[in-house]
């Protein structure tokens, strides 16, 4: 039996062109990625960056990786950029942070495309003012006093920084942008959750100066000599 425009009709075919199910997991996941893309391009990098192919890959010890070139159309007419994120840590952080890793490889792709890249995977000190530009806080440890520089740098995010705003006024237009995370076993949760206490804010009440220690640390200001006060405390 033949169709229009002679086209085969096959019985129980499925319709080639579909709507995106609001319920369907890849469609709020990735589209959740595209739009948080095209967000920070427009708010922190001023829209010039083009765009790259988004994906979730689990790459041992790394939240995410920016990989230039790495993809081409079949017939060789387009490449473009990776930018992967880590869906292995999604569980364990905040949505901010885990769209500050979005961002942080975005600025692996600015400097790929108007900048000058160091040498394998060396963060040099062009993209670490880069990193500062847009907010983030290059370390080494990812936290402050860390180096800026080398094989290896993490970052933190600039408190009150344009990423901060940026990120802040996205997630009060939208919800869920991070809709999915693993599902671990109560091992899992509670290694999770063990962390995530191992490490606790504290501010200098006197001067805003900011350090981070485990729970319950007695941490005093150097500078005012003044008791910082823990994330919570009063």
């Amino acid at each position: 039996m033949r169709g229009t425009n002679d086209r085969p009709t096959i019985q129980n075919e499925p319709a080639v062109f579909v709507s995106y199910d609001p319920t369907d997991p890849t469609a709020r996941t990735y589209s959740a990625l595209i739009d948080a893309y095209a967000f920070f391009n427009a708010r922190l990098f001023s829209g010039q960056l083009p765009p790259c192919l988004l994906t979730l890959q689990r790459r041992k010890q790394a939240y995410g990786y920016f990989s230039g070139r790495r993809f081409t159309t079949r017939d060789g007419t387009a490449i473009t950029d990776e930018i992967a994120l880590n869906p292995s840590h999604f569980a364990e952080r905040t949505t901010e942070e885990i769209l500050s890793t979005l961002v942080h490889e975005m600025v692996h792709l600015e400097q790929a495309h108007f900048g000058t890249p160091s040498r394998g995977r060396y963060h040099n000190t062009e993209w670490a003012r880069m990193m500062r530009a847009v907010g983030l806080i290059p370390s080494d440890t990812g936290e402050p006093g860390g180096k800026e520089t080398g094989q290896r740098v993490s970052h933190f995010i600039e408190e009150g920084g344009r990423f901060a705003r940026a990120c802040a006024d996205l997630l009060a237009a939208r919800t869920n942008m991070v809709p999915f995370v693993e599902l671990g076993n109560e091992t899992d949760r509670e290694t999770r959750e063990k962390k995530a206490a191992s490490k606790t804010k504290y501010t200098c009440p006197a001067c805003n100066a900011n350090a981070w220690a485990k729970p319950e640390t007695p941490l005093v200001c150097g500078a005012c000599r003044q008791p910082m006060q823990g994330q919570g405390q009063r």
